[in-house]
């Protein structure tokens, strides 16, 4: 009896140190110590070491166990949820919100040499992300118009697809979402003008809740250039195939 106690203290938690801190609790008082938040859609990845995304994703799979077993699910004889609580931590940290754990994608920009100042638009480029209310997928599309000057950094258009998965890539809603990347975008191109637009279907309203499978969620953000010019503006959703 006395032996197996001290086995079962001896034991390390999962995703944990020898002292028992879970890998999530220290990781948490990194950001804290820094001041910084860890909302739902913030990215951490500043604050996560080497080797520790493998020690999250076993406290996660740990968790997400606990929570199979209190919906009385029997992983240990259904063949079919067997390693469903692992299958769903990866799914998570690796896959639907790697946008909060890893670093921004690696965008090369280059100079306007040739001084373009003509409206380009991007798009329709996919949109992928969940809600941070019910964790419900959120599809959809968005479209982004740059209105860039002489000092304008151009980046490659497969570099857009990047930064929208890496930001919506995250548990949002879709009004924060489409600010954070307009944000990023404004931050790295630096253009007269910026506008975007995202249409996006929430299961959180046709899978649960109302359960009205057609509605979809329509909002845009303008800045500089677009802002201020409404021909610019309207030139641009005048472009957007399907929106007119």
């Amino acid at each position: 009896m006395f032996t197996d106690l001290l086995a079962a203290s001896d034991k390390k938690p999962a995703g944990g140190d020898p002292q028992g801190t879970p890998i999530s609790v220290r990781i948490r008082e990194r950001v804290q110590a820094a001041g910084r938040s860890f909302n739902a859609n913030d990215n951490i990845a500043d604050f996560i070491e080497p080797g520790e995304m493998d020690l999250l994703l076993d406290e996660v799979e740990a968790k997400m166990q606990g929570v199979l077993d209190s919906m009385v699910i029997d992983t240990a004889n259904d063949h079919n949820s067997q390693a469903t609580a692992r299958r769903v931590a990866k799914m998570y940290l690796k896959e639907v919100f790697a946008g909060r754990y890893h670093q921004p994608p690696k965008i090369t920009e280059f100079p306007n040499g040739k001084s373009l100042n003509e409206l380009m638009i991007v798009g329709p480029i996919t949109v992928r992300s969940a809600c941070s209310h019910h964790l419900c997928p959120v599809m959809g599309k968005v479209w982004i118009g740059v209105m860039p000057n002489k000092h304008t950094n151009v980046i490659g258009l497969s570099k857009y697809a990047r930064l929208v998965d890496w930001v919506l890539g995250r548990p949002q809603i879709q009004e924060e979402g489409i600010i954070q990347l307009a944000d990023l975008i404004m931050e790295k191109t630096r253009p007269d003008g910026l506008a975007v637009v995202m249409e996006c279907s929430h299961f959180c309203m046709s899978w649960r809740g109302v359960r009205e499978k057609d509605s979809k969620m329509l909002n845009s953000v303008m800045r500089g250039a677009f802002l201020k010019d409404p021909t610019l503006r309207r030139e641009f959703l005048a472009l957007i195939p399907g929106r007119q």
